[in-house]
């Protein structure tokens, strides 16, 4: 007989993307959709924000992915709601593209912009990883927010800002490696689309297992 976890439920990974407002989540999703598509995987999309489908619409008219498979989700509360305490309209979401789409290999699921306590409950994910960016202060990692504590992927994004922010990106990669005591980090600069195929591979690896 099959174990519980063997009966779990099979089809599209589930990939969550937190973090707070502006730090380049969508910029990211636009970076890695290409990404994906070199890699042959078939992907789909679940946006998060309170009361619009801005994010959504932004990808749908990027040209950069087929728009049906892009799905919104109108949070219309606190942003942690939807993608933790009660990820049910998310959960709907994500299968409501896999009925859709059944070649569907892996889902992201952006979450609305919040602050540093953001998480993703498993009922929801497989496995996520949290944006943060240097314009937001290299003190970040210092504040140890559940979000880059726990996240399988901690991602620092708009690198290229940090002498512009007087921010000392070595020291904010250091201090963010040793809060989170040398579990997984990834760099990027989504204009120069720097550090994008490291995040690609690391679902590759950690997720797709391929």
């Amino acid at each position: 007989m099959m174990s519980a976890e063997t009966q779990a439920r099979v089809g599209a990974a589930r990939v969550g993307i937190g973090g707070p407002v502006g730090s380049g989540k969508t910029a990211l999703i636009e970076r890695l959709i290409p990404a994906f598509a070199a890699r042959n995987v078939s992907l789909a999309i679940v946006t998060n924000d309170l009361v619009t489908a801005e994010d959504a619409e932004r990808i749908r008219r990027s040209g950069l992915i087929d728009p049906t498979r892009v799905a919104a989700v109108e949070a219309g509360a606190c942003p942690h709601t939807v993608i933790r305490e009660d990820p049910t309209l998310n959960i709907a979401a994500a299968d409501e593209l896999e009925m859709r789409f059944p070649d569907v290999e892996l889902i992201l699921i952006e979450s609305g912009g919040d602050n540093l306590a953001s998480t993703f409950s498993l009922d929801l994910v497989d496995w996520w990883m949290f944006v943060i960016d240097v314009a937001g202060g290299d003190d970040i990692p210092r504040k140890n927010g559940p979000g880059v504590l726990k996240c399988d992927l901690l991602v620092i994004n708009k690198t290229d800002l940090a002498p512009h922010v007087g921010v000392d990106l070595v020291r904010m990669e250091a201090e963010a490696a040793a809060t989170r005591r040398g579990r997984p980090m990834a760099l990027t600069n989504c204009r120069k689309v720097e550090g994008i195929d490291a995040v690609a591979d690391r679902i590759m690896a950690d997720v797709l297992f391929r």
